[in-house]
């Protein structure tokens, strides 16, 4: 797929996934515009042929006006990869103010100033169906209902459905990646951290299944669903594997280089008592916690498999990052990055 000189607006820009995303365009010879807000640190977007853009997702006039402006001096862009998202908040209505109502002023104004020629692309999340297979250990598909249990599933869900009913969307393509981990991201990082502090921290007795999908993967994925893959349709993404908290623990431990670690199991009912009093101390504070009720409710889940099969056949889509081979790579980051 030829994308030299084709315009790609990634919003996003600045976080983990969306830094990664502006760094593939650029390598494919693409012009990369960068949404970022004023505030955005944009320490991994140096590059100077990077162009960018403030967008206020949050106000239809403003975004309308910022949209036909760029219209007006730089024409439309080829190709949108939605990116931008909250994954922490406050209050669960703040997830559907980004979250829902920001992708679908963005996806609505597009269409509506001729912004966009071609496809938009939008990372939603495996989290828009919660734990439908709980009971069986089967493969969440896309015929399985919906069942999210979380308030940042909620919401990217409804913007998914809300692309579905809108009259003008323009042509997409939806992205369900599972948890993506790599260079530069933080969640993943708190455990690679507490691993080389030689203790492993796992909850719940029964069994659970996970699943994993590199960084360098959800972006392979994410450019391939510029042109392939059918309008409309939601693609499952992992990497392919299903594997327990102690592989990822085992081969974190293996890359960091340590031998002996305490592994400590907690019931579930001591960590939702300790997410329930994180999460309120926090919005009292007005901040957000790495632990909190919708996290609890994610490190609940037992079964994390789903079916890749439509992405593989109709992206072409093949992971090329195992587990080890990611986990090798992204502790070699921390550790050229002092992060360990």
């Amino acid at each position: 797929m030829p994308l030299r000189q084709k315009q790609i607006l990634i919003t996003g820009a600045s976080g983990f996934i969306g830094s990664h995303l502006v760094e593939r365009a650029l390598s494919e010879g693409a012009v990369a515009w960068a949404a970022v807000r004023p505030t955005s640190n944009r320490r991994y977007l140096a590059d100077p042929r990077i162009r960018f853009i403030e967008l206020d997702l949050s106000d239809d006039y403003r975004l309308r006006a910022q949209l036909e402006q760029h219209c007006a001096e730089h024409g439309p862009w080829d190709y949108v990869v939605h990116a931008a998202g909250a994954t922490k908040c406050r209050r669960e209505e703040d997830f559907f103010r980004t979250n829902t109502e920001g992708t679908l002023r963005l996806a609505r104004l597009l269409a509506a100033t001729g912004a966009l020629r071609g496809r938009f692309v939008f990372i939603s999340s495996l989290s828009v169906c919660g734990p439908i297979h709980e009971a069986d250990g089967g493969l969440i598909g896309e015929t399985d209902e919906p069942r999210p249990d979380t308030a940042y599933g909620r919401s990217k869900l409804e913007a998914e459905r809300g692309l579905a009913l809108m009259d003008c969307a323009p042509d997409y393509v939806v992205l369900r990646p599972t948890g993506v981990y790599g260079p530069r991201e933080r969640d993943y990082y708190l455990m690679a951290r507490s691993i080389a502090r030689h203790v492993d921290f796992a909850v719940g007795w029964r069994p659970q299944v996970l699943t994993f999908i590199y960084v360098a993967d959800l972006v392979e994925a994410a450019f391939l669903a510029l042109e392939r893959g059918e309008s409309g349709r939601a693609y499952f993404l992992t990497d392919g594997g299903a594997y327990s908290s102690r592989d990822f623990s085992d081969l974190l431990g293996r890359a960091i280089g340590v031998r002996r670690v305490l592994r400590v199991r907690a019931p579930l009912w001591l960590l939702r008592a300790v997410c329930a009093v994180a999460g309120g101390w926090a919005r009292i504070w007005g901040k957000t916690s790495t632990l909190n009720m919708d996290k609890y409710r994610i490190m609940k889940q037992r079964n994390w498999q789903c079916d890749i099969t439509p992405a593989r056949h109709d992206l072409g889509y093949t992971p090329r990052y195992p587990l080890a081979r990611g986990v090798a790579e992204t502790v070699a980051w921390y550790k050229k990055e002092q992060w360990l």
